[in-house]
């Protein structure tokens, strides 16, 4: 391997251009794993790196992409060997070097996690936004919440960590709500199980916020954050919980303390980028076995690495619903 192909994004003035080029083997970061890619997904921070003022990449010229499968090709590393099929995400994977964009990638054996009983591109498919949904269920679980607690609303239920979400928790016999302002994906939720749909929340984004609401909530899976994270906490039940995650409403957060000292509500913040390898490991394993989204084809959708300047502009624009899974290998 000399060259390899890469979609790279260049920042000119006020402007991030973004164009399929052909790199040298140097352009690879240091790392003890070389990898053929063969898999990437889309996430929200991908859109971010690819756009000016996006405050997701250190320097430009980078090749985007902060999930990747694919197989190993070159080791200094015991723990993996040539013909492992494995995934990357987070990090500074995709913002502060090179990421999933490019038929070759380079990282460190401390950031790589072994495919398991998942293939390339069902690893893909989970990505970020899948691994962010599992961390916030098992929170919730952790948390104590059961399934005979009440209803679990998931925010933001169409995009990447929320459809996911739903299809876990609706696996795991809770009675989920998904709140969404995409009515046309209604159906889609209710085929991941999800037992009502509703628009977003709060339902009147006019009304004053009040300290506490009436109690609908026993959890809740928030990708949103802003006005609409201040009405589910208003509105746990008592002893509810919310894993946070997202920001796409916003980062202000408009709340008292009333849910938590007078509800014992608990805000769980879900974050995947920094975890740390052993449990981000332990976590892929069980998404390769018994946490595995049973609705995983349906909700994920192919595009090719050449293409896919087109599917981030609709995730940016909050257009695209699902999982965009990129197809590197071959996709140039």
């Amino acid at each position: 391997m000399n060259s390899f192909q890469a979609l790279v994004a260049r920042q000119s003035d006020d402007q991030i251009d973004t164009a399929v080029e052909t790199l040298e083997e140097s352009a690879l970061p240091p790392g003890e794993v070389t990898i053929r890619v063969h898999y990437s997904s889309v996430n929200f921070k991908d859109a971010l790196a690819v756009t000016a003022k996006g405050g997701v990449v250190r320097d430009y010229p980078i090749v985007p992409g902060i999930d990747l499968t694919g197989e190993v090709v070159a080791s200094q590393s015991d723990e993996f060997g040539v013909g492992d099929l494995v995934l990357a995400h987070g990090y500074d994977i995709g913002t502060g070097k090179h990421g999933g964009y490019a038929e070759f990638a380079r990282l460190p054996a401390d950031q790589v996690v072994a495919l398991g009983d998942l293939s390339p591109r069902e690893g893909a498919a989970i990505g970020t936004a899948g691994f962010t949904a599992a961390m916030s269920v098992e929170a919730l679980t952790e948390r104590g919440i059961r399934p005979d607690d009440g209803s679990i609303v998931v925010t933001g239920a169409s995009g990447g960590v929320g459809s996911v979400s739903v299809d876990l928790l609706s696996a795991l016999g809770y009675h989920v709500v998904a709140s969404t302002g995409k009515p046309e994906q209604a159906d889609l939720l209710r085929a991941l199980g999800a037992a009502e749909v509703i628009g977003r929340l709060p339902e009147d984004p006019d009304a004053k916020p009040r300290p506490l609401g009436k109690a609908r909530w026993a959890g809740a899976v928030d990708c949103v954050g802003g006005a609409t994270l201040a009405d589910v906490l208003s509105t746990l039940a008592y002893g509810g919980a919310v894993a946070a995650s997202g920001l796409t409403g916003g980062p202000a957060l408009n709340t008292t303390v009333m849910p938590f000292i007078l509800r014992g509500a608990a805000l769980l913040g879900i974050d995947s980028v920094l975890l740390p390898i052993g449990p981000r490991r332990e976590l892929w394993a069980r998404l390769g076995g018994s946490l595995k989204p049973p609705h995983l084809a349906d909700l994920s959708h192919d595009v090719d690495v050449k293409d896919v300047v087109e599917v981030i502009d609709e995730v940016r624009a909050g257009r695209y619903s699902g999982r965009a899974v990129v197809r590197v290998a071959g996709g140039f």
